[in-house]
């Protein structure tokens, strides 16, 4: 896996221009990320997660350093971004709503039409093809939208906190829903969240930031002992390893109840 970068970020910096002045959001970034990986970022809220996202995407461009996906800095089509919120178009049918992406690249046939059916199908939403976002749990809907960002067979995800506007119990079943399609489809991921908890059950590494502006902190690597099962985020839970990681990470973060 070591040899097959999918993420590459050098010495990247963003600074934002306002008429107040200068604000550095993200300070001499550099990191790998490679096929297969799910790699979890946190840190303080404002430190700069959502603008690295951001970055990686193509929808910023930083002050200083680079983003190359598969060794080229003109990839945009090769990423899938999955944002905190579904998106789902409320006039369209789940199928119509999974075909978007395929609609704006100009990609939709008949193939790939058969390849979005099978997606639904695999992931419990085969006889909801036609049913509109409305009809839909809040689950459902974001498993829609990840079969969306799918659809367009994207070599690397960027997942934007993507189960926040879940309540809790909601969020435990779809991340661990998530969680597995990611590693069956054999992704390559990279999501931010604030939850540490959801990030240890979630990751193969998490990269822990500062305060802004946002610097590496630490990268530790998530090595769970799941007795009896394959690893999934719901039983990572279970793991002896889960609490040492949670307090460790805690103290990375320097949180403080105010």
């Amino acid at each position: 896996m070591k040899d097959d970068k999918v993420l590459e970020i050098k010495n990247l910096s963003m600074t934002y221009h306002s008429l107040d002045g200068e604000i550095k959001a993200l300070d001499d970034i550099s990191l790998d990320i490679f096929r297969g990986e799910i790699v979890v970022l946190v840190g303080p809220s404002g430190c700069g997660k959502s603008t690295l996202l951001s970055i990686i995407a193509g929808l910023l461009s930083p002050s200083n350093g680079n983003v190359k996906i598969n060794k080229s800095e003109e990839s945009i089509n090769d990423i899938g971004y999955m944002f905190q919120k579904d998106n789902l178009f409320e006039w369209r049918t789940i199928r119509d709503n999974a075909l978007i992406g395929l609609e704006i690249q100009k990609k939709v046939t008949n193939e790939r039409k058969e390849f979005v059916d099978k997606l639904l199908d695999t992931y419990g939403l085969g006889e909801f093809k036609d049913s509109y976002p409305s009809q839909l749990s809040g689950g459902m809907r974001q498993r829609a939208a990840l079969i969306r960002t799918l659809a367009t067979k994207p070599d690397f995800l960027l997942l934007d906190e993507p189960f926040s506007a879940l309540d809790y119990q909601t969020r435990l079943v779809i991340s661990d829903e998530i969680g597995g399609i990611l590693k069956k489809e054999g992704k390559t991921a990279f999501m931010v969240t604030h939850d540490i908890a959801e990030a240890i059950s979630m990751a193969d590494r998490i990269v822990v930031l500062t305060n802004r502006p946002g610097k590496i902190k630490d990268v530790i690597d998530i090595n769970l002992t799941c007795p009896d099962c394959e690893r999934s985020p719901m039983n990572s839970r279970e793991a002896p390893e889960f609490k040492d990681y949670f307090n460790k990470i805690w103290k990375e973060l320097d949180v403080h109840v105010r």
